[in-house]
């Protein structure tokens, strides 16, 4: 069974493997065979997990006492034993939902007990996986900051020297110049000359040994290319960035800056980011970044071009068409550590950053694993709180209510908010009914109307209502129809006005109250009818209102 990846890439699987019969093998390798495409397998990643969880099935058919020969021998017995078998570990529900989504594809089994039993999914328990700490999660930035600046600062360095060696600046042969036929040798192949010693071994010529201070991968290649480590600490930046998961990252084609970069000048990059185990049609989405200024995002971007410029350009020369970012140099000449959907090599060029290199990176800094699994956790769900690259249900099941850090973080939220509900809750709010129309039983008062004056919360020594006028806005024996409305409506902009003339202190103690239950008041009516009612108001009621704010009439 042959399976080329999106790249072009030949992994084979051999079903006769398999410890079942001849007939089962043949059926499951043509359900494998039929997602073995870039269209809906992308990458050998998931045609590789798929052959485990295959494996893993056929592993447990061979342990029955009564094996079956095909797939419409499987019963729903036997199928329930399977899911059984199986641990809740994310590990044990995705061999049980990729087996079954496999076996549902055959027409054998897409009705009966067994369909049945096939249609049974198990979610994996939550992940265990937690965000950094603040302080970690600094840590690991400041470590790829510092590595990835010093070898961008290197690049530079001696690319500006060969730029002025290539504009005919130096003496022919002096050491300046044949340092920058060095670089120049460099940019275009990736190597240096060597001489072959009689045992066969390779020395660099002299001349660029000692122009270029010796023989070492620092003093030589390195002048111009990334390392292992340092394409690692390039993408440890990226993920602190922009929260994008490893693969994303080793993927990334070449950033273009758009024609028109404004009258700043300030590039504008178009990202295209491919996640291939996404499924059709989902495999790419792009953003736009802007570099303007040293703290931007797009600023990442500008440095990450910078740095990779003369690797890209020698794989170019070398191999037209690979159009990656993340391109480094190796000092190992041998095959390339195993790694699935891994670019091929170019001369001693390498492709992408993957799980190998994030742990050696991990290593050389004092880390104890690879930081882009936690990063990316701690990018999305703590500094960014929002998807990169996943729905927002997923993001909110598997990256924040599973975190410990958000749990301890919402404490202060929750209370906060309990807090601002019970400030709400005590907030001054208009407690008069309203009516479409005056009722004739009611009592006519200076801002409202009044059902119970001689049932009144706030009673006179003369069995009367003793509260002030503005009072009837917080009592439930008001009533309010829109005869009442320009008047109050009045009062409103009177109080507004007043805030703006009287100390604050003074105007929170007397008027709040008040005017937070006209703007209720205003909401409760809706603003085109809190217009129309400004627009009907006398100049009784002026009147009215002014002796009541001058407290010429308050009771």
């Amino acid at each position: 069974m042959h399976h080329y990846n999106q790249l072009g890439s030949l992994k084979v699987y051999d079903f006769s493997q398999l410890p079942v019969a001849t007939a089962m093998q043949r059926s499951l390798a043509a359900l494998f065979a039929a997602r073995c495409s870039p269209q809906v397998w992308a990458t050998h990643i998931t045609s590789h997990s798929h052959w485990k969880y295959v494996m893993r099935f056929a592993t447990f058919l061979s342990s029955l006492e009564e094996q079956p020969d095909d797939l419409q021998d499987l019963t729903a017995p036997v199928m329930k034993r399977w899911r059984v078998s199986l641990s809740s570990a994310p590990a044990g529900c995705n061999t049980l939902n990729g087996v079954g989504k496999l076996l549902r594809s055959d027409a054998r089994l897409q009705s009966g007990p067994v369909a049945e039993e096939l249609a049974v999914k198990v979610r994996p328990a939550k992940s265990t996986t937690q965000s950094y700490s603040g302080d970690e999660f600094d840590r690991i930035t400041v470590a790829a900051r510092r590595m990835f600046r010093s070898a961008l600062l290197r690049i530079e360095e001696n690319g500006q020297h060969l730029d002025t060696w290539r504009g005919g600046a130096f003496a022919e042969e002096s050491p300046e110049w044949i340092l920058g036929e060095g670089l120049e040798i460099l940019s275009r192949t990736g190597a240096l000359p060597h001489t072959v010693g009689r045992s066969g071994s390779r020395n660099l010529k002299k001349r660029y040994a000692r122009a270029m201070g010796g023989t070492s991968a620092e003093a030589t290649w390195q002048r111009l290319f990334l390392t292992r480590l340092e394409v690692t600490a390039l993408a440890v930046l990226m993920l602190a960035e922009f929260g994008w998961n490893l693969s994303v990252i080793s993927e990334l084609e070449v950033p273009r800056a758009t024609p028109d970069t404004g009258e700043d000048g300030r590039p504008t990059y178009r990202i295209t980011l491919r996640k291939g185990r996404r499924g059709p049609g989902h495999h790419h989405e792009t953003r736009n970044v802007t570099d303007d200024g040293a703290s931007s995002p797009g600023r990442l971007i500008t440095q990450a071009l910078s740095a990779t410029r003369f690797a890209r350009a020698a794989v170019e020369e070398l191999a037209p068409g690979s159009n990656r970012l993340m391109v480094w140099r190796t000092g190992w000449l041998g095959p390339a550590a195993t790694a699935l959907d891994r670019h091929p090599d170019v001369g001693p060029f390498r492709f992408g950053v993957h799980n190998n290199e994030a742990q050696g990176w991990a290593r050389a800094n004092g880390f104890p694993q690879s930081p882009f699994r936690r990063g990316r956790r701690t990018v999305t769900a703590v500094d960014q709180r929002e998807p990169a690259q996943h729905s927002q249900q997923t993001h909110d099941r598997d990256y924040v209510l599973v975190d410990d850090r958000i749990r301890q973080e919402a404490v202060e939220v929750i209370a906060a908010g309990a807090q601002d509900a019970a400030d709400r809750a005590h907030k001054s709010v208009l407690v008069a009914r309203l009516r479409d129309q005056p009722e004739s039983a009611d009592t006519e008062t200076a801002t409202m109307d009044c059902a119970a004056f001689h049932d009144s919360p706030y009673p006179a020594p003369d069995g009367g209502c003793g509260a002030s006028f503005l009072m009837c806005l917080g009592c439930a024996n008001a009533r309010v129809h829109p005869g009442h409305h320009p008047r109050l409506v009045h009062l409103h902009q009177a109080l507004s006005n007043l805030r703006s003339v009287l100390p604050s202190s003074r105007w929170e103690r007397d008027w709040r109250d008040a005017h937070d239950r006209l703007e209720d008041l205003k909401n409760k009516i809706g603003e085109g009818s809190w217009r129309q009612a400004l627009d009907r108001v006398t100049e009784t009621d002026r009147d009215l209102i002014d002796l009541l704010l001058t407290g010429r009439l308050d009771s």
